[in-house]
């Protein structure tokens, strides 16, 4: 006999529905509720790049939400650091794709903190239910008239064999002149996954810090701290070989999660450690740039281009676990 037997309707395990949301300054956004039947439930926003806004694991929460709450993009502010006052932050955001980090001017263009691409909702996103998969597609667009003309597709496969999500991306030039294209995705550990008890791993081959500030603190940059008032962010850029990889686990909860990315796709990531009370977070950030600009992209060197009609891809996946052993072997 067939699990199916059992069931009145395939949801009753596993799924995605959609919903909007009713007053606040997230009124009318459209959100997917996904659930993979093993633990894993989150919260998908169509309205937002198709980012995660919620996560949670075994009933437990793992991301930042911010004060600033959902945020619908008619409220977005592109001046300056503006780019804040709708930072949901949630469990994972999308930042680029022509402009990721510090606010900026780059070859004549004013460029905002950490680009437009989190604060565009999508065209078009559906799901569909595959073998061992649920997997939400989306289309999301920064295009204007006489301006640079993005496309970024998003695919997010659920397994409903195992709790573990994997992100691909593929960003297409549809215009006719050259294009930066950058991507990081700001992927937020938060209370309960986040506090002093947690244990952080991250086995890169070479750590150096993003300021004075933070090389004064390099000696505990993996150590997570209790909330503490008036505490100056800090920001690690890490190295790897072959294989990305960021972990953490909290032995409060049993929870704990990996984060792995091929470095070839995503050759930067970075530490961002946010020990404030009230804005409680630890950023694992893979991406193809560092988040101190475009300028300063170009300047190095660094700065990913396309040209018309290319396309780059890129992909990361994030294992749930409830166990020390596994996450520790993972």
């Amino acid at each position: 006999m067939q699990y199916s037997d059992y069931l009145g309707h395939e949801s009753q395990i596993s799924g995605i529905e959609e919903h909007r949301l009713v007053g606040g300054r997230g009124d009318g956004m459209r959100l997917l509720e996904v659930r993979n039947g093993k633990g894993l439930e989150c919260t998908v926003s169509a309205d937002r790049c198709a980012d995660i806004s919620r996560l949670t694991f075994m009933g437990r929460n793992m991301g930042l939400f911010s004060p600033s709450g959902y945020v619908a993009p008619a409220y977005y502010d592109d001046e300056g650091l503006g780019w804040l006052k709708s930072f949901t932050a949630g469990f994972m955001t999308t930042c680029g794709l022509s402009a990721v980090g510090s606010p900026c001017t780059d070859e004549g263009e004013e460029l905002p903190l950490h680009g437009r691409i989190s604060n565009m909702p999508a065209e078009h996103i559906w799901w569909h239910r595959e073998k061992d998969e649920l997997v939400v597609e989306a289309d999301v667009w920064e295009a204007q008239m006489f301006a640079r003309k993005l496309q970024l597709h998003r695919k997010i496969a659920f397994s409903t064999e195992e709790n573990k999500l994997t992100i691909t991306d593929t960003v297409e030039n549809h215009g006719d002149t050259v294009s930066p294209v950058m991507v990081l995705y700001h992927i937020n550990m938060g209370y309960p996954l986040l506090s002093e008890k947690a244990e952080v791993v991250i086995p890169s081959v070479k750590v150096t810090p993003r300021d004075d500030h933070a090389a004064k603190h390099i000696s505990t940059h993996l150590t997570v701290h209790k909330p503490t008032a008036g505490f100056q962010e800090q920001c690690y850029y890490h190295e790897f070989t072959d294989l990305g990889k960021a972990k953490i686990y909290n032995p409060d909860i049993g929870l704990g999660l990996a984060i792995t990315f091929d470095t070839k796709q995503l050759n930067s990531f970075c530490q961002w450690k946010m020990m404030g009370k009230h804005d409680y977070a630890l950023g694992l950030e893979p991406g193809n740039c560092t988040p101190d600009g475009r300028d300063v992209m170009r300047k190095e060197g660094k700065l990913s281009l396309l040209t018309p009609g290319e396309t780059k891809e890129f992909s990361f996946t994030i294992t749930f676990f409830d166990d020390l052993a596994a996450w520790k072997n993972a």
